[in-house]
């Protein structure tokens, strides 16, 4: 089979189906960049002149300016004499004042924002005649500051709105009564307590026949009858330290008519209590009795355990100054068996500490020990070391007027032997002691801690210091006695 001889190849050219662009030329390109560059400055909005100043000048200047060309000329004059107070005050304060640490307030952005918009929608609704509307813009601007912590610009403005509230009369004087509720807690926060009941007997007067009720479903007559007798109670408080007790008293009884109008039973019993301690501190404890027997009611109904015992203890007050210390003891008594149930810890302390109180006072210094010990360890888990202290000192007391019966006695007794337990008892210091009226009988007190013996031990050292001589007396005596006697024996008949 014959070989087909090789075909000769030639170069295949193919035509491109795309043509390449041709470079343009230079100055085309240039043309083309210019016909760019007028349409982006086209599309450039331009800055009039007042925009233009509002980037550049301060914020400030900006919107003083801006609220002069509007027509809020009121609201310029009361933001340009903000930022004056405002200066004046913080160079009254000084370098560390808490005004001084903070930056000037044309230095504020937000705080000037805010001022700009809620001051000219203000002055605009003045205009209009919309008060309601000043009031709610007012209101805000108040708010806004306080939840800043910035009290003296939210007392500012809760005076405006107070001052604006007079002009509303659509709303039966609702928002004339808030405002007073306002300034009457501003007035009481500054310790301006006569200012503060005006404005909250205001208040109370304006909601005593409304149903109006707050953000929280409170009737605003509740919230009112809460802050008389709150301010009440501390104008009551203030006459107390100044020894004016009639007319704290009066101040009381106020306090607790407001308590029972408002319906609150746990004011009520907290003004009872407060009433009978000030008739108890102007010599009245008849009369404190009937307060005190009201608040001891409220707490059972309540279950009040605290209240409770503060009712016991103040009624055993009341008791003991008439005289009648076994009533005294037993309301004391109920309160500590109160006490224990509940676990209050610091109340039966000072319950245990009170009743040791009186029964050394009155002689029983076994009782005595038993409470003041009882005080003592009650008071260790507390941790409060000058409670704990106090404890140990009346401890001390108390176990130290126990031991001076078996010692008088003995001194008394005057012979070898009572000479001798004398001596054995000062070479040891033992919390027990032999009686000689109970022949063989130890007279024994409950074992103290060696923190509390070092009281007892203190409290023993004058004790010993001025029984030394009698005991070196009665010594001299009983060997004379004693030489007298014999020499009778001896002596011829």
């Amino acid at each position: 089979m014959s070989i087909l001889p090789a075909m000769p190849t030639e170069d295949l050219v193919f035509t491109s189906l795309v043509q390449r662009a041709n470079p343009p030329s230079p100055v085309k390109r240039l043309r083309v960049r210019g016909v760019k560059v007028q349409r982006q400055q086209k599309s450039i909005k331009e800055l009039s002149k007042e925009e233009t100043a509002f980037y550049k000048n301060p914020l400030k200047q900006s919107i003083c300016v801006e609220m002069l060309r509007r027509g809020y000329h009121k609201s310029f004059s009361e933001l340009f004499t903000l930022i004056q107070k405002w200066n004046a005050l913080r160079e009254a304060g000084g370098p560390g004042s808490a005004i001084w640490q903070q930056k000037p307030l044309e230095e504020q952005h937000e705080k000037l924002d805010q001022l700009q918009h809620f001051l000219t929608r203000a002055e605009a609704a003045q205009r209009a005649g919309y008060y309601e509307d000043v009031y709610k813009n007012q209101f805000a601007l108040a708010q806004y500051f306080k939840e800043l912590g910035d009290h003296w610009m939210s007392n500012h403005f809760f005076e405006c709105c107070f001052q604006t509230a007079q002009n509303i009369k659509k709303d039966n004087r609702r928002n004339e009564a808030e405002a007073n509720a306002n300034l009457g807690l501003v007035a009481e926060e500054h310790g301006l307590l006569e200012k503060a009941a005006k404005h909250y007997e205001a208040f109370y007067h304006l909601t005593a026949d409304q149903t109006w009720r707050d953000e929280t479903g409170r009737t605003h007559k509740s919230v009112a009858c809460e802050n008389l007798w709150r301010i009440y109670t501390l104008q009551s408080e203030k006459m107390l330290h100044e020894k004016e007790c009639q007319k704290a008293i009066e101040n009381l009884m106020k306090a607790l008519d407001m308590a029972r109008g408002g319906g609150d039973k746990k004011l009520e019993g907290e003004a009872a209590y407060r009433l009978g301690l000030a008739h108890i501190s102007s010599g009245n404890p008849q009369t404190a009795i009937s307060s005190l027997n009201t608040y001891m009611e409220i707490s059972k109904v309540l279950g009040d355990n605290v209240g409770l015992g503060k009712a016991y203890e103040a009624m055993a007050k009341a008791l003991e100054s008439q005289g009648k210390i076994v009533e005294s003891i037993q309301y004391l008594e109920n309160f500590v068996e109160v006490a224990k149930s509940s676990n209050l810890n610091r109340s039966l302390t000072e319950t245990c500490i009170c009743l040791g109180d009186i029964y050394n006072t009155r002689g029983n210094y076994e009782k005595a020990c038993k409470y003041f010990s009882e005080a003592y360890e009650t008071a260790i888990p507390l941790g409060e070391i000058t409670l704990i202290e106090e404890v140990k000192v009346y401890y001390g007391i108390a176990k130290a007027h126990s031991m001076m019966l078996p010692v008088s006695r003995l001194i008394e007794a005057a012979d070898y032997v009572s000479m001798e337990r004398l001596h054995a008892w000062k070479k040891s210091r033992s919390d027990m002691f032999s009686d000689p009226e109970n022949s063989g009988k130890q007279y024994s007190g409950e074992v103290l801690s060696s923190v509390t013996l070092s009281g007892f031990n203190c409290e023993l050292t004058s004790v010993n210091t001025a029984s030394g001589k009698q005991e070196a007396e009665a010594k001299d005596e009983a060997q004379i006695e004693t030489k007298e006697n014999a020499e009778s024996l001896v002596a011829p008949q």
